[in-house]
Order: C-alpha cells, then structure tokens, then sequence
C-alpha cells in the first residue's frame, strides 16, 4: 500500500483527500433517555441521514477530493490478530459501561468478527441481548454505549501542517472515539511508515477538540479556548509544532465563551476564501486574543495578549483586509434560527467554493451575492447533531496554497 500523508496549511487550499464517517447503527441506538448521556439534541432518522451523507460524499468525489472512511482505515489497521485483539482489550477498558463481569465474553463475542465488523459494531455499541444476556425493560441494555457522535470527524483528532493532534476529549462520551484514530496513525498500512508527527495526544489530562483547531495560513494557526478545549491545551500543542520546526509563526488562542452555542470556534467562524469568513454574531465586538509565539534562541513559548475585533485580529495576522459576513445577515431571527442549523459551520473545497446545508438558504444568498460558490446539500437528518459540514470531515490532504 502506498504511504499516505497529512498536508493541511490551511482551510482553504485545494482539498485533496478527506475523511468522513458514514452515519451507522450508533444513530438507530439513541432513544430519548440516552440523550443527555450520548451528547445529542435529537434522533435522527438513519436511512435518510445516510443518503443524505453519501450525497455529501459525492460532492467531494465529483470536485476530486478522495474520500476516506473512519471505519474502513480502522479496520485496515487491525489485519495483524494481535493488534486486533488489543484495540479490543482497549475499547472495552474505555467503555462507559466498563463491566469487568462480562469482559471475556464481550471480547469472545467482537473478536468472532471479522475487522470490518467488529468496528461497526464497536461503533454501533453492544447490548446485553447480543451476548445472550436478558435485558429488563428498565436497565440500561448497553455492555459497549453507542458513538453517535462520530460522524462528526473533525474533533477526534485535527490535520495541522504534516502532523496531527489526537485529541483529548472533554467528556468521557466522546474521549472514547479518539481510539480509532490512534490505531489508523500508528497501524495503518498507509500511515504506520509515514513518520506524521504528534502534535498532542489522547491521554493528555487538558482537553483539546479538532472544532476548536483552524489552520489559517502556513504562519497562522487559530485555537479556541472553548467550552471543549482548554488553555493549557492549545500552549502544549503549539510548544509542539514550534519545536518541531513546521512552518507555523503564531498560534491564536481565542477566548470563546464556555456555553453550548458556543461550543467551539468553527461553530462561530470559518474561512472561506482568502479575505472572507463566515461568522456568528455573537463573535462581534471586543475579544481577547493570546498571540503565542516561540523564541528560539531561549526555546521558550511567549504569550502576548491582545484584545480587538475579529476583524482586526484576523487581518492584522493574516496580512490583508478581511470580510465577514454574517450568518443570516446578522438578522436576530434569522441568524439565530440559521446558526442553530450551523450556518457559519461551511467548508471550502477551494478558495471561495464552499459546501453548506441547504436549509441555510438566506446565508447562502449572501455568500452569492459575495461571489462565493456555493454547494448546498440536504441536511434534515444530519442536522439533528448539531454540526455542519466543517464538523462531519476532516481534510487529510489540502494542496498548498
């Protein structure tokens, strides 16, 4: 198998290879009970969600993006038994329903499949009624809890450069799906030789989420300080990146608020062409920004805070005159109804050609009318998790720009 490798120097050079995770049986495994526990607003209706995703997929493949899935290089990566069996020992261990009564015949159970299924199954969680074990109606039937939030494949781990962050995930419901990355990375015919750094990784104690980690420029790297990603975080990945001697000048550490509809930083803005972004409202007026930078000759990190607009931090560093261009228009009705469907959540497929949920059809008009090319998608059931298309994918490969 040819090596593959991580080139991601910004949000918008010309996508190459991408990686997404076709909604699975995780997404028919949410009951309204389980929401809160499973991180999701609603149900979405799986049939749907899945056309609705493949069509997704083929807008990439028709505009020349390869298209990479989640559960295939994970299954790749477990064609050596013992591997196989040690992904097993380790997605038991990190179970929320961590049993250790029933470990030995839920390992007998995943390792009867082949790769392929095993994951999905994984993926798809375990009931007790799989491994022969009754279930009253007012247990909770889950051995191995559901991953409904993996096809949203931006947060598990992040593409920055050549390397990648394998993320540390707020929340135990979502530390689990970082798993898959970890053995794609380091078992993966494709990636296994291919020498990609680590920027941050899994077992950190801060928490880091790929929502909150935007590449700007070959200089320019953006992070939020989130409800999901933390201060220390985003100083030990920049640490990283300086010592290793990428390309990258300075790391913005934005200072979000910590509530939900700010979850993380593409939630509230995103590059769409050189000088362009879409953005929430509620990112406007006065923000603190820490610039980090690294003095070589000392080998240390220097943290320079800053306060202004968006607007002017992001011309300021990225060197040119910015627009943003407000989801909805900036209408309290309209941009609130639009951005709780994502609409400032859009990703380039090149400078000033983006995808975006059909549904978000009056920012949509206002990206035409700013001569950005836009590729609406149906969104009814994938909506229902709360992420757009910049969440549901991750670029492995971007040209440079």
């Amino acid at each position: 198998m040819d090596k593959k490798y991580i080139n991601v120097y910004s949000e918008i050079g010309k996508l190459k290879t991408i990686l997404l995770h076709r909604p699975g049986a995780e997404i028919e495994n949410l009951i309204p009970e389980y929401l809160d526990r499973l991180l999701f607003d609603d149900i979405p209706y799986l049939k749907v969600a899945r056309e609705e995703h493949d069509n997704f997929a083929n807008v990439f493949r028709k505009n020349g993006v390869k298209v990479e899935y989640l559960e295939d290089l994970t299954a790749e990566a477990l064609n050596n038994p013992i591997i196989k069996e040690k992904f097993v020992n380790e997605a038991i261990l990190e179970n929320l329903s961590h049993n250790n009564d029933y470990d030995k015949p839920l390992k007998e159970y995943l390792l009867s499949m082949n790769s392929r299924d095993m994951v999905d199954k994984i993926m798809a969680g375990v009931r007790k009624k799989d491994i022969g074990i009754n279930e009253n109606f007012d247990d909770y039937p889950f051995l191995m809890d559901p991953m409904p939030n993996l096809y949203f494949t931006r947060d598990p781990f992040a593409s920055i450069g050549k390397g990648i962050s394998l993320n540390s995930m707020r929340t135990e419901t979502r530390k689990r799906e970082t798993i898959f990355g970890k053995y794609i990375f380091k078992y993966n015919p494709g990636f296994k030789d291919s020498n990609i750094p680590l920027w941050y990784d899994r077992n950190e104690k801060f928490s880091m989420e790929g929502g909150d980690e935007l590449v700007l420029s070959k200089d320019v790297i953006a992070i939020g300080n989130s409800e999901r990603t933390d201060y220390k975080a985003a100083i030990k990945t920049a640490e990283n990146i300086f010592k290793y001697g990428d390309s990258f000048k300075v790391v913005l550490l934005f200072d979000i608020p910590k509530i939900r509809a700010f979850m993380h930083l593409d939630t509230v803005f995103t590059m769409i062409d050189y000088d362009k972004f879409t953005i929430h409202k509620g990112i406007e007026g006065q923000l603190k920004v820490t610039a980090i930078t690294y003095n070589h000759k000392e080998r240390e990190i220097v943290l320079n805070e800053e306060t202004g607009s968006l607007e002017k931090i992001l011309s300021k560093y990225l060197g040119r005159d910015i627009t943003l261009i407000r989801c909805g228009g900036g209408d309290k009705i309209i941009s609130g109804r639009e951005q709780w469907n994502d609409g400032s959540n859009t990703l380039a497929l090149e400078p000033g050609k983006v995808i975006t949920y059909e549904r978000n059809y009056v920012t949509n008009e206002i990206l035409d009318k700013n001569n950005i090319k836009v590729i609406s998608i149906p969104s009814s059931e994938l909506s229902r998790g709360r992420g757009g298309p910049r969440c549901m994918s991750m670029p492995l490969y971007r040209e440079d720009l």
